[in-house]
């Protein structure tokens, strides 16, 4: 089964209907609960992310339970926020997934991942988690702490990254600004206190939808405005000539000379 017959499915292949343990009962993540600072960097980067990749319909996941295996017993890895590049689903097909069974045909691991630490996860985050993404085949792993004050105080910086290369774990070296760059993103990961930003090549910051909707509002009110000013200042410039040319006809009729003869 190919991805493009997968999005031709109106219902879930009848295997993946299928639920594991834990599709069913939490995990000790979930019992966790989540602070507003994970909630809505989760927002953000998933919002990123599906803008950034709106053209090609890439899935985008948050708290999606992934399992390798077929043991229907297996304990998930549930990322905050997870990419799978050059996988589309149809919104059939998408909205009643349960869990992401890598044992199924065209179920690859997600390509990036992020976590968000918290006070009970960020030890796992940092010490963990990074070996078992590179035992799913996942690229490249990012954490984040978006936490005030910090759960990791060994380093100031709030971001470290991860690619995996030939299998090889390999932590990512942050430029002097901070920041990484992803080569499976094209972006720059920029920390940016409780939440990441996303830059381009170039040095543009990516923005959400709904940024970029609202930068576009403002920069039609701008240009508004700015035309509504040119066209004032051109309306005061013809009343202001207007002014000095009749000064200069009263002038010139005190002199007795009309100066509709001139």
């Amino acid at each position: 089964m190919s991805i493009r017959d997968l999005n031709r499915l109106d219902t879930l292949p009848e295997e993946e209907e299928e639920d594991y343990y834990y599709d069913m009962h939490p995990t000790k993540e979930d019992l966790m609960g989540e602070s507003v600072a994970q909630q809505d960097l989760m927002s953000h980067l998933i919002s990123l992310l599906k803008e950034l990749y709106h053209i090609e319909g890439w899935f985008v996941s948050g708290n999606l339970n992934i399992y390798r295996t077929a043991d229907k017993k297996e304990y998930p890895l549930a990322p905050d926020v997870a990419l799978f590049k050059g996988v589309v689903l149809s919104r059939a097909t998408r909205v009643p997934l349960r869990s992401w069974k890598m044992v199924l045909p065209e179920r690859p691991a997600p390509t990036v991942v992020f976590e968000i630490c918290s006070k009970e996860t960020w030890k796992d985050d940092l010490k963990k988690k990074p070996e078992k993404y590179r035992q799913m085949g996942v690229k490249e792993y990012y954490a984040y702490d978006p936490n005030m004050p910090q759960y990791w105080s060994d380093r100031p910086n709030r971001l470290r990254g991860w690619h995996y290369q030939a299998g090889e774990l390999i932590e990512l070296k942050l430029d002097e600004r901070g920041w990484l760059w992803s080569n499976e993103l094209d972006s720059w990961l920029v920390p940016d206190g409780e939440f990441l930003q996303l830059y381009d090549r170039a040095g543009r910051r990516r923005l959400t939808l709904t940024e970029a909707e609202r930068a576009a509002k403002e920069a039609a009110l701008m240009s508004g405005a700015a035309e509504r000013a040119a066209k004032e200042a051109a309306l005061m410039s013809g009343a202001a000539e207007r002014a000095a040319k009749e000064k200069a006809w009263a002038k010139l009729r005190e002199l007795n000379i009309d100066p509709e003869k001139l």
